[in-house]
């Protein structure tokens, strides 16, 4: 019994002290649900803990701008023909298409021409106008000898000579903006020079060629050609895989950092835009197209990224040669996360077709500008037609007149109906004729010139924008932006 009772009491003691430290170990105590912090939310794929794969692929739908490499004679469905890259591809941070791959394709479609149209153009001594020629691009060729096979749809707008047109430089920009005002213009020099890299990929004919090609459009019969450097935009109807990287955690904290002060960034329109059918108030969107790096070719901001705003100011072309005016504006910046930020973003630069004329003022309003070729031909029409006056001899009805000058006819011929004109004066003589002909094409010259509707500001989709960003304001709450898990999603 005095075992059994030593044992309890041993057994006894040692459970009361132990009882006694455990009630001596604190208790954690929770603060109230207001005041503690949520978990950060994981943004996928940009905020990874560990180290992740990020598939490299050029989604659907996405265009890759190519031009023509040489001049193309259009002669039948199915002829072939060959072109390069000349902006750029991105997959997240990665250069995918370079500048410079190898396009290439077929004519895909060449268009009847209307009795209508063939009419009117007859009447301007052309009997072979030019048609429209669909094209489409089936091959790239990468400069490290990788091939694939395209499947492409050229979107509408393209199909033209494109030139790169910056902002004019503000002048009155002192004090503080300096630095950040010089920073944006190199942006805009570099995009000025890389366009012009990409453009000497290309034969470009020399002011011959360009002369001979001239002459041969003004005969009445005449082939069609696709002028070197033509430029389409191959949406891709399938996308390409370039594989995956892996993207650390050090990778990702530089995603949706604060931009540098008046960031430059590479967009492409989304909003086909026009003076003459924008209205004020019009929503318009841009995709960045490359990815914004910081000084450690850090992704600040991401390939993908999305800019939204509004048409600020739509005037259409009116008579008397008044050209459309356009200005458009972003206000907000959303990530593929879908992060948003405020944002005050004006366009510096962009691509516009050759013949369109268009200039861009220092507040990145789109002009429309009218060729000051336009005094010198039609003061030639009008010399043309003074001279079809000057004449000394003629017969009317078989009347004959002191003198045998065809000079006379053969300017207003030519004045009027080009060649035709003047075969007409040179067969026909009839100082009547001579005097109709030049007086119908100083006419034209005069209305066409100074009188007729203006040119409009088009900027067809998938155009290429520098968009600069002057000052990026953080949301009140950015977690409240971060797409929640949905509800049966363990935390």
């Amino acid at each position: 019994m005095t075992l059994r009772r030593l044992f309890y009491i041993v057994f006894f003691a040692f459970g009361y002290l132990s009882s006694t430290k455990a009630q001596e170990a604190p208790i954690p105590q929770l603060s109230p649900g207001w005041v503690r912090k949520p978990a950060p939310a994981v943004m996928f794929p940009y905020a990874p803990s560990s180290p992740q794969s990020v598939k490299l692929s050029v989604p659907e739908g996405t265009p890759l701008q190519v031009a023509l490499v040489e001049e193309t004679r259009v002669k039948k469905v199915g002829q072939p023909i060959r072109a390069v890259v000349v902006a750029p591809a991105y997959a997240f941070d990665r250069l995918v298409v370079p500048v410079g791959s190898q396009v290439t394709g077929q004519v895909a479609k060449i268009e009847a021409i209307s009795s209508g149209r063939r009419t009117i153009a007859a009447l301007d001594a052309d009997f072979s106008p030019g048609r429209n020629v669909e094209v489409n691009f089936t091959e790239l060729a990468l400069p490290d000898g990788r091939h694939f096979q395209l499947h492409t749809s050229v979107s509408p707008g393209s199909g033209q000579v494109i030139r790169f047109v910056a902002t004019a430089e503000n002048k009155k920009r002192k004090g503080i903006k300096d630095a950040a005002s010089e920073r944006t213009r190199q942006a805009k020099e570099q995009a000025r020079q890389e366009w012009g890299k990409a453009m000497k990929q290309l034969k470009t004919p020399g002011h011959m060629h360009r002369l001979k090609r001239y002459v041969e459009a003004q005969l009445p019969l005449h082939a069609q050609y696709i002028p070197a450097g033509t430029v389409y935009f191959a949406e891709l109807n399938v996308p390409l895989d370039f594989g995956t990287e892996m993207m650390t955690p050090a990778m990702a904290s530089s995603i949706g950092g604060p931009l540098p002060p008046d960031s430059v960034v590479h967009a492409r329109l989304v909003t086909p835009l026009s003076s003459a059918s924008s209205q004020k108030g019009e929503m318009v969107e841009a995709v960045v197209s490359e990815p914004l790096l910081n000084g450690d070719h850090e992704v600040i901001l991401p390939q993908g990224s999305r800019l939204t705003g509004t048409v600020s100011q739509a005037q259409p072309a009116r008579r008397m040669k008044k050209n459309g005016q356009l200005r458009i504006r972003f206000q907000e910046l959303t990530q593929p996360d879908g992060i948003q930020d405020k944002v005050e973003a004006t366009l510096e630069a962009v691509q516009s077709a050759k013949d369109a004329n268009v200039k861009l003022d220092p507040e990145g309003g789109a002009e429309a500008t009218t060729p000051k070729t336009r005094y010198l031909t039609t003061a030639l029409s009008l010399t043309l037609a003074a001279a079809s006056v000057r004449s000394d001899s003629d017969v009317d009805h078989g009347v004959a007149h002191a003198g045998g000058d065809t000079g006379p006819r053969i300017a207003g011929g030519a004045n009027g109906f080009k060649l035709v004109g003047i075969v007409l004066g040179l067969a026909v003589q009839s100082r009547a004729l001579g005097y109709a002909m030049g007086a119908y094409g100083a006419g034209m010259s005069v209305y066409s010139n100074f009188i007729a509707r203006g040119h409009e500001v088009v900027f067809p989709k998938n155009t290429l924008m520098e968009i600069g960003i002057g000052r990026r304001r953080q949301a009140e709450n950015r977690e409240s932006l971060v797409p929640l898990a949905p509800a049966d999603t363990p935390r």
